[in-house]
């Protein structure tokens, strides 16, 4: 009886370890599982991209068209490949150019650049009328460029932000152009973060397109304007100059 009593101890005594051991198997797999899927759910987690456009004032109120009756259609500007691409760009050297992963534009540059530039004419009133180019040729001028630069500059001293615009205006009847112009500013970035970054550039922005416009309402004269003038005097036809 004792043996037999024995026996059954050690017989429980060893499905009690075979138990315990098999706990501990299961809650070993528990435990790398959770851990698996913790780290596929991280690995597979998508960071979304922060979007940024840039913000100029309104322009005032067109004057009145006046003497001017001359008018203007605005083609869409150019830029170059990388500057299309939407991200915002940064440079470390004059060679190398980067691009910000997670900060991209919610507008194409160029069509900010283009809406800019056609409202800021318009507001002017150096012509009757402005319009968007639509290929037909009931105009008598139509302005063209290029966004040169719109970049982050981190390699000369600090942060910097770099706008260049160029433009060009063709008469439509002869396919000469009467007029060009270029600009370029550059802005320090206090904060070293992208939205300070493309605060900085908004104003380098505003500069750069005010820059560029203003001549064409103060330094030039239509061609049809300059015309008219002189048949009333009964002078003949001055060039523009």
């Amino acid at each position: 009886m004792m043996r037999s009593s024995e026996g059954t101890v050690a017989l429980a005594r060893l499905g009690a370890r075979r138990r315990r051991t098999s706990m501990r198997r299961i809650v070993t797999r528990i435990v790398f599982s959770l851990s698996a899927l913790v780290i596929l759910t991280s690995c597979g987690r998508v960071r979304s991209p922060n979007y940024y456009t840039l913000n100029m004032p309104a322009p005032p109120d067109p004057s009145a068209a006046g003497k001017m009756h001359a008018s203007l259609a605005v083609r869409e500007f150019h830029a170059p490949t990388y500057l299309r691409q939407g991200a915002i760009v940064y440079k470390t050297s004059p060679e190398e150019i980067g691009f910000y992963a997670y900060h991209r534009w919610a507008m194409d540059p160029r069509d900010f650049v283009t809406n800019a530039i056609m409202e800021r004419v318009r507001a002017s009133g150096a012509f009757a009328y402005v319009q968007a180019y639509d290929g037909s040729r009931d105009v008598d001028y139509v302005l063209s460029g290029r966004l040169e630069k719109l970049e982050e500059i981190d390699y000369q001293g600090g942060i910097k932000v770099q706008v260049a615009i160029s433009a060009q205006m063709t008469r439509i009847a002869t396919g000469a152009i009467v007029w060009s112009n270029a600009v370029s500013e550059i802005g320090d970035v206090n904060k070293r973060d992208v939205p300070a970054v493309v605060s900085e550039m908004n104003h380098a922005m505003q500069r750069a397109i005010e820059k560029l416009v203003t001549p064409l309402s103060t330094d030039w004269v239509p061609e049809t304007t300059a015309a008219q003038t002189d048949k009333r005097t009964n002078d003949p036809p001055q060039p523009i100059r």
